[in-house]
């Protein structure tokens, strides 16, 4: 594969899509989607860090077309509300792009639902949040999902039964275990969407090891990860750059529906958009349905 860049998405005019979280990744994205020509709604918690990313975004394309809307993805109320809000307001949805997350926060947290905050957050919300708009992504003509993991997802467990570790809280194990979770749902997704026929394409991707805000929020500025991401800029890509899988995903037609994409050097820690290296945990159909009917059972939502 050649190395794919901005300048290679295709125009995304009449497209409309969401994109989860108002940083980083997500406002590298949105920028880039709605500098293409899409319509699109930045989705995320905190309505100043919106309100920001929207600003900057008209800034630098007064044409763009681009709102935020609140969602807590830590809370499935939220989740159901934000849904509700967007049906109302439009008649198709052409591009999911799930990629808001938590990192290794230091203790165990939950979400206001009882989940252990990282796979509460990373999977269930991002699970509920794409069957409650699953209506509008069927009523579009070539709908995509993406959905966000990471390199951590190599080392993620798939072992269901403390996946809200109750039993044992390890931040950096936990955070792999929501990031297969992320992976092994697009993979299921879409092969549930080709047999049922929904004529939506689901596809996974990873940003490498990238330089946002999510060490700072999550661990705190004073943990080892934070201090490396503040001392040691040179180990992270811009955000930008990280971005460009995310985007490939997205947007290239060259992206397989059920596809993995990430950074093409130095173990997809760095580059540009190619095909990732799919851990074998991300591939076992027994594992996928038990997290299905996990995600189902717990969030009250189906597909």
């Amino acid at each position: 594969m050649r190395k794919w860049m901005l300048a290679d998405i295709p125009r995304q005019d009449g497209r409309n899509a969401v994109v989860t979280g108002t940083g980083g990744l997500g406002l590298e994205v949105a920028l880039a989607l709605a500098s293409a020509g899409a319509d699109v709604v930045i989705a995320g918690r905190d309505a100043r860090k919106g309100a920001a990313a929207v600003s900057r975004i008209i800034s630098q394309y007064p044409a763009a077309t681009v709102r935020f809307e609140a969602i807590d993805l830590a809370s499935l109320a939220s989740v159901a509300h934000f849904a509700d809000r967007l049906r109302a307001r439009q008649q198709h949805l052409d591009l999911l792009v799930n990629n808001a997350g938590v990192m290794v926060p230091p203790e165990r947290r939950e979400t206001s639902d009882g989940f252990e905050l990282q796979f509460g957050t990373n999977h269930l919300g991002h699970f509920a949040l794409t069957g409650r708009l699953l209506p509008l992504l069927r009523a579009s003509q070539h709908a995509r999902v993406v959905s966000v993991s990471s390199v951590a997802a190599r080392a993620g467990s798939t072992d269901w039964d403390d996946w809200n570790a109750r039993a044992d809280y390890a931040p950096m194990p936990v955070y792999a275990r929501s990031k297969i979770a992320c992976l092994i749902f697009a993979l299921e997704l879409q092969r549930r969407s080709a047999e049922a026929g929904w004529a939506v394409s689901s596809i996974a991707a990873h940003p490498g090891v990238a330089r946002t805000e999510l060490l700072h929020n999550g661990p705190g500025r004073g943990s080892a990860h934070s201090i490396a991401r503040t001392l040691l800029p040179f180990l992270f890509q811009p955000a930008a750059q990280g971005a460009l899988p995310l985007l490939f995903a997205a947007t290239s037609p060259d992206a397989r529906p059920g596809g993995y994409y990430g950074p093409d050097r130095l173990g997809e820690t760095r580059g540009h958009p190619a095909s990732a290296k799919m851990p074998p945990q991300a591939s076992d159909r027994t594992s996928a349905e038990e997290l299905w009917k996990l995600s189902e059972d717990v969030t009250g939502v189906r597909f």
